[in-house]
């Protein structure tokens, strides 16, 4: 079985310390530019969405009124069942 020298412990934590302050100085330095991509994206994504639901609806002239109604009706079915009326018992 191996035993862990002194020296080995030291250098592995030296490591991981300085792994992890590498990390910090660099999402220090690069993640107001992620941050800023990210927003950049999600803004053009944003503006394609609201592009393609606008584009419909500009057919029309401004000023001009129109009436959208849903094509299909909602037919009331009679064979669901019969309606019982509650009373209140005090």
């Amino acid at each position: 079985m191996q035993e862990a020298s002194l020296q080995g412990v030291l250098k592995i934590v030296l490591i991981i310390l300085l792994v992890y302050y590498g990390l910090k100085v660099l999402t220090r330095l690069f993640g107001p530019l992620l941050l800023k991509y990210v927003t950049k994206k999600a803004s053009q994504k944003f503006e394609q969405q609201f592009s393609q639901y606008q584009q419909p609806h500009q057919r029309s002239n401004e000023g001009e009124i129109t009436i959208e109604r849903p094509t299909s009706k909602k037919s009331s079915n009679k064979d669901v069942g019969e309606y019982i009326d509650f009373e209140e018992i005090d």
